[in-house]
């Protein structure tokens, strides 16, 4: 059998109190805990943050001057597909009796890749433009009709 110590055993009868806790920021700021505090007569503190809602256009930083001033030295606007190379695109799949998705997986790009080309939405794409020459035996880089 175990040994007990000869100490004297004692019981704690202090009390223990168990604490709720304390509700998150998010919870206080709920307009449903907002108005149950206001019912209950609850003290509720409304604070304005610093220049909440305010218009920011008013102060400038530099990254926004530099932008600004990106913006004027440089083109805003990319290079599209002229519509020479368009016209010349849709005639020559026309004429070889080919949709847009057929062309598309012979030269195996996507339909909207086409689409784009003929029309004139897309940026020139060398490569994809041969592909293009290739597949329809039409000249569509350099001068085109020339």
């Amino acid at each position: 059998m175990p040994n007990r110590s000869a100490g004297v055993i004692r019981q704690d009868w202090e009390p223990v109190v168990l604490h709720k806790a304390k509700p998150k920021a998010q919870d206080l700021r709920d307009p449903k805990a907002v108005n149950a505090a206001l019912r209950s007569g609850a003290e509720v503190a409304t604070v304005k943050k610093f220049d909440g809602g305010a218009n920011k256009k008013s102060g400038g930083s530099p990254a926004v001057y530099a932008r600004k001033l990106d913006e004027v030295t440089e083109a805003a606007s990319l290079e599209r597909v002229a519509g020479e190379v368009r016209q010349a695109i849709q005639k020559a799949r026309v004429e070889k009796k080919m949709s847009q998705a057929e062309l598309a997986k012979q030269i195996n790009e996507r339909t909207q890749v086409v689409q784009e080309y003929e029309n004139g939405k897309a940026v020139p794409n060398q490569a994809v433009l041969a592909k293009m020459e290739r597949v329809l035996g039409v000249k569509l880089r350099g001068k085109v009709g020339k």
